[in-house]
């Protein structure tokens, strides 16, 4: 299950700690014109080292393009890539071989498979997340010709948090913990500082918004649009939980309070309000999309850890190398990048391309 998507298909490889990681992109639209320098961008939003508050993993991430675009230009034909590893440093990871890091996917791997890359946590590391960058990059590309366009943001680090809602990506950028409210973003900053000195971690919120979406997208049953989302988001690393529109608080509401209700304008349907979050009965209805993903403190600690061997036996494990404190930061473009492939898939089955 490395494949995602059912027109537009995204498939994905390599480890953390491999020669390189990449992707191949079934589906891609032919006679696009790709803007290389916007691909860096994203890539450089969630490349590791950035600040501070990140893991200072080095890596330039510098996209090889195998196939499927000429002269600039996508052909239609499969798109390939790698991103090759130039900074890993395995042996930090020794002393993890035989044993099982609690909360991480040491065990389960192991488990299922009677072997495992333990250099970094081998395919289970969010090292794979920069070829889903590339390919929601270039679905974004898509998408905006098409006048949707998607925006994610850090709401909430830890227990601090923020209900603002950024009017531009310049607003998220200008806070390395990618919070559109300056002063909480300096009390999240402070927040991973804290963690980081106690050798612990934090988690988070990275909510969305995509607009320009039209009606339409979605296949019910089984394939509407908050469920592909729902799943798109949950394969991110240290994703715990997913809501759209009022989510789980739609729950402590009276119904005349959740309805959105609708209204003809200049003979076009529209909802005066967006609780259900621009999706209705699986469907897009028009309205923007918006949703949260709620990711765990990472379980990866620069403390001694009570954990297991492979022989069965109770040991006290100190994790070495480097990793974040608190990924949300990292996560925006991952979750913009999910959001893009997501809905130029629905796009595309919709038939309104």
């Amino acid at each position: 299950m490395n494949t995602i998507g059912t027109l537009f298909r995204f498939t994905d490889f390599g480890e953390s700690h491999g020669p390189a990681i990449g992707g191949v992109i079934d589906g891609m639209p032919p006679g696009i014109d790709i803007d290389f320098d916007a691909i860096n961008v994203e890539l450089q939003r969630r490349r590791p080292g950035q600040s501070f508050v990140t893991t200072q993993r080095k890596e330039a991430d510098e996209v090889e393009w195998l196939s499927g675009i000429f002269e600039g230009k996508t052909l239609g034909t499969p798109v390939a890539f790698i991103i090759r590893n130039t900074n890993a440093r395995s042996e930090d990871y020794s002393n993890m071989a035989d044993s099982y890091r609690p909360n991480h996917a040491d065990y389960t791997y192991d488990a299922k498979y009677g072997i495992r890359d333990w250099r970094g946590g081998g395919r289970s590391s969010a090292r794979e997340t920069a070829a889903r960058v590339v390919a929601g990059a270039l679905a974004r590309q898509v998408l905006a010709a098409k006048g949707i366009e998607i925006m994610a943001w850090t709401s909430r680090i830890g227990k601090i948090s923020t209900d603002i809602v950024p009017a531009s990506r310049d607003e998220v950028e200008a806070s390395i913990v990618r919070c559109p409210d300056l002063g909480n973003s300096a009390r999240m900053e402070k927040a991973i500082a804290d963690a980081r000195a106690e050798r612990d971690s934090l988690g988070g919120i990275v909510s969305c918004v995509i607009t320009g979406v039209p009606t339409g997208l979605g296949e019910p049953v089984f394939g509407k649009l908050q469920s592909m989302l729902a799943s798109a988001m949950m394969s991110i690393n240290a994703a715990k939980g997913f809501e759209y529109g009022d989510g789980f608080a739609a729950s402590t509401m009276r119904g005349s309070r959740s309805i959105d209700p609708f209204v003809a304008e200049d003979g076009k349907i529209k909802t005066t309000s967006n609780h259900s979050g621009g999706i209705q009965g699986g469907i897009s209805n028009g309205a923007d999309i918006n949703f949260n993903v709620a990711f765990k403190p990472i379980a990866t600690m620069a403390r001694p850890l009570p954990t297991v061997n492979r022989k069965g036996e109770n040991i006290e494990l100190t994790v070495t190398g480097r990793h974040d404190i608190c990924v949300v930061p990292r996560a925006v473009p991952v979750v913009e990048a999910m959001a893009a492939i997501v809905i130029l898939d629905a796009l595309m089955l919709s038939g309104k391309m």
